[in-house]
């Protein structure tokens, strides 16, 4: 079973990141950038990629993004609306790197919304269901995989260990045999 729309928010290890009750690890279990390139992502020929990046992590971002076989094509950026953590910044906003591989049109007209998107930050690392909203809007009869989610979502195939309980590679690994 390949996919034409794949919607990523991945699991991103960050090395400053110590063991402690403030950790991204104390949320929830993270893979090397190495490890995610790797996953064998069940993308069609011709499908588009919302890939979720960190400011920190937006290099590796679109390393994965060229791993998995797409070809970056813009971004948008979403406003978190409140201040948060940061070394260099204290940083408000997160990225969602578009990308396309093969032959894949941009939405129609009417779904294209402004690059920038305000909804308030709610709990650690959960993104704002107006987003996949958008793209499930925008791609209403297309095949739909998101990877690394949390909740099922109709119109969805979402793989994530929070959703099945399964490691993501295993997930995956079942998926393809579909």
């Amino acid at each position: 079973m390949k996919f034409d729309v794949v919607y990523a928010d991945c699991p991103w290890r960050y090395d400053f990141s110590k063991k402690t009750v403030d950790s991204i690890e104390a949320h929830y279990p993270t893979m090397a950038v190495e490890d995610i390139m790797a996953l064998d992502v069940p993308s069609s020929d011709n499908s588009v990629l919302y890939l979720w990046a960190t400011a920190p992590k937006l290099t590796e971002a679109l390393s994965v993004m060229s791993a998995w076989g797409f070809q970056y094509k813009t971004n948008m950026v979403w406003d978190k609306m409140c201040i948060g953590l940061g070394y260099w910044s204290r940083v408000q906003h997160e990225h969602l790197l578009i990308g396309t591989k093969g032959h894949f049109s941009p939405p129609a007209y009417e779904y294209r919304v402004s690059s920038v998107y305000q909804e308030k930050k709610t709990r650690h690392s959960k993104k704002p269901d107006g987003i996949r909203n958008m793209i499930a809007n925008a791609y209403s009869s297309f095949s739909k995989l998101e990877l690394f989610g949390r909740e099922e979502h109709e119109g969805w195939v979402v793989l994530g260990n929070e959703v099945g309980g399964e490691d993501i590679t295993e997930a995956l690994r079942k998926l393809r045999e579909l």
